[in-house]
């Protein structure tokens, strides 16, 4: 737990107390490559942390293909947080790309410890600014006003994501067919 803490204390510090009370509703759990942490039309009932693996944030398009939205990789805090939030089912799964080893904490008891403890609810205002404002507005402005290309140089910045993504999750990831997205690795290798 030492790790899911200091990740925490890395956004706002929480004190001894409130430490003790997140960790006493936390749960590890593990869950193999594909596997849905989180199933669409279902209503969330879990934050998790990722300690190892890569999660993946889809919904499904009209005709029933994965659109990626997010990608979470170690460190992070992946969650249905609308379905959280409106407590019913929500259009996104979260799936397992890799074997993944999770803290999972239920969203009821966790909403209840923010009530509580005053520093928890500052981790909580902290992390969303900056993972759901500061870092998710730019990801939606390049969708309005980048072409695939440009979107998928930015993808290339961070070379430990990319490496661990499959094409057909990158070419989700950017709107594009699998074909379209070769073209485009073709396009930037010449």
């Amino acid at each position: 737990m030492r790790d899911f803490i200091e990740q925490v204390n890395s956004y706002y510090p929480l004190s001894e107390e409130t430490a003790n009370a997140l960790e006493g509703i936390c749960t590890e759990q593990f869950y193999k490559k594909n596997e849905l942490l989180q199933r669409s039309g279902e209503t969330a009932r879990y934050y998790y942390f990722i300690r190892k693996g890569l999660v993946g944030y889809y919904t499904l398009d009209e005709i029933g293909e994965n659109v990626y939205k997010m990608f979470f990789a170690e460190k992070s805090f992946p969650a249905a947080t609308v379905s959280i939030i409106k407590e019913e089912p929500g259009d996104f799964n979260l799936v397992a790309l890799e074997d993944c080893e999770v803290i999972k904490y239920p969203a009821k008891a966790y909403r209840q410890l923010l009530l509580k403890y005053h520093d928890l609810a500052l981790f909580h205002i902290h992390y969303l600014e900056q993972n759901w404002v500061v870092k998710k507005e730019p990801l939606e402005i390049s969708l309005k006003h980048e072409t695939a290309k440009q979107r998928y140089i930015k993808l290339l910045e961070d070379p430990d994501l990319y490496r661990r993504l499959k094409q057909h999750h990158i070419a989700s990831y950017l709107g594009v067919t699998p074909t379209q997205l070769s073209r485009i690795r073709k396009e930037i290798k010449s």
